[in-house]
């Protein structure tokens, strides 16, 4: 069986007893990166074999576990921090149990992006997931008119040192919104943040050291007026990640409120 571990995203103690029974009874774990996850380990007094996989190596290192899975072990994957496929190692990995029909299981766990949601304060029930925005300003941008017409509030992740320069962005792409601006989660120095965007980026002595989550508040019922490149922009995007024309149109439609003859022709020359 092959088990998909999340950790805790900042306390350790923030770890189910089931993963840790997991991580104490399987005969490999494989970890984003061991000298990472050999802290947590630690601190659990849990010694097993490790076996690195990121990003980089994910690919190669994904067939060495199924072969590790054929030969009838128990495999237990963590990333760094929270739930591993989610802007994490890990989907690779499922992708590869799948094809090859293998066992696997997914545990419940500690997750940044549902923390971070519930205490800002801006969603009760729907919400739309992002992650990290491409780091180039252009591509950034175009990236946010793509999320303006969202009436759900979004989730982003942020690196220290630019999140100030993000939400410039947005300002200048979305408005004046409401946000939350959520720092080192579960840490001694956690901090919740609620403003605007405008209000964020003239406060005085903010610190920005840590791990971010932003949550952006949702555009309000009527307020966005598409422009056809904005249209063809969400079309784009839908095609790009694999939706046909016909799936690309109806997903614009949903997302945007307008009638299928509005989007449908600007779909044809894509």
């Amino acid at each position: 069986m092959l088990y998909i571990c999340p950790t805790p995203i900042g306390n350790l103690e923030d770890i189910t007893i089931r993963v840790l029974n997991v991580l104490k009874k399987a005969d490999v774990i494989a970890c984003e990166d061991t000298r990472h996850s050999k802290r947590l380990l630690s601190y659990y007094e849990i010694r097993k074999p490790l076996i690195s996989l990121h990003e980089h190596n994910e690919k190669k290192r994904s067939e060495e576990v199924m072969s590790l899975l054929r030969s009838g072990k128990e495999v237990a994957f963590i990333s760094d921090a929270g739930m591993p496929g989610i802007q994490d190692p890990g989907y690779f990995l499922i992708q590869t149990a799948v094809k090859e029909g293998l066992e696997y299981t997914v545990l419940p766990g500690a997750s940044a992006a549902i923390t971070a949601l519930v205490a800002s304060n801006l969603a009760s029930k729907e919400f739309f997931f992002e992650g990290f925005l491409p780091r180039k300003a252009g591509e950034q941008k175009q990236r946010l008119k793509v999320l303006k017409g969202l009436q759900v509030p979004f989730i982003l992740y942020e690196a220290p040192g630019r999140v100030s320069s993000t939400l410039k962005n947005a300002l200048e792409v979305l408005g004046d919104r409401k946000i939350a601006v959520l720092r080192e989660l579960t840490k001694i120095h956690e901090e919740y943040l609620h403003t605007t965007l405008s209000e964020y980026l003239i406060l005085e002595n903010k610190v920005e050291k840590g791990e971010f989550v932003l949550i952006i508040e949702g555009a309000t019922q009527g307020e966005k007026v598409y422009l056809e490149e904005e249209i063809v922009a969400l079309l784009k995007h839908h095609i790009e990640e694999g939706s046909s024309r016909k799936d690309a149109v109806k997903k614009v439609m949903e997302l945007t409120g307008l009638p299928k003859n509005k989007i449908y022709p600007l779909s044809l020359d894509l």
